[in-house]
């Protein structure tokens, strides 16, 4: 279970954040090909654990649900927006049908089999309740073929 205190005792760096994460998917990295790109991302008052999690998810389904037509391409982006940082994770992945946005964040729903992709169905829940802890939003942007962004908002 995912915890977070009332208080944030910390700033991390998302930067710092992304490549820790990186670190630990090298092996994935490398067996697929994919490349990662990211622009300059911001220090945030969040648990930087919590914020490994969220990339460490994101980018590991990015990998894992990849188009068998292409080498994932997935690109990590911040953007300041009415004085909160939206950050987001895209990928040119197989992408998530409409009418399956609102459940994939559920704790273990599965959208294919486990002999297409490995996993529990636990990863997108986590990241759901990592944000909505620091009173956030996560959503998804995406289209069958096409890839996905999920973009969130941590608020302290």
């Amino acid at each position: 279970m995912v915890r977070v205190q009332q208080e944030v005792p910390e700033t991390a760096d998302a930067n710092e954040a992304l490549q820790a994460v990186l670190a630990d998917l090298a092996a994935a990295i490398a067996q697929s090909g994919a490349t990662i790109d990211s622009g300059p991302l911001p220090s945030l008052r969040v648990h930087g654990t919590h914020l490994q999690q969220i990339f460490q998810n994101l980018i590991g389904n990015a990998i894992k649900h990849r188009s068998p037509d292409r080498v994932p391409s997935i690109t990590v982006r911040a953007e300041l927006e009415n004085g909160q940082w939206i950050l987001a994770v895209s990928d040119n992945g197989i992408g998530i049908a409409p009418e399956y946005k609102e459940t994939i964040s559920v704790i273990f729903k599965r959208l294919h089999g486990s002999d297409k992709y490995s996993g529990a169905g636990i990863g997108l829940a986590i990241c759901k309740r990592i944000v909505e802890r620091y009173r956030g939003r996560i959503w998804v942007e995406s289209e069958p073929g096409a890839g996905s962004t999920f973009c969130w908002i941590l608020r302290e």
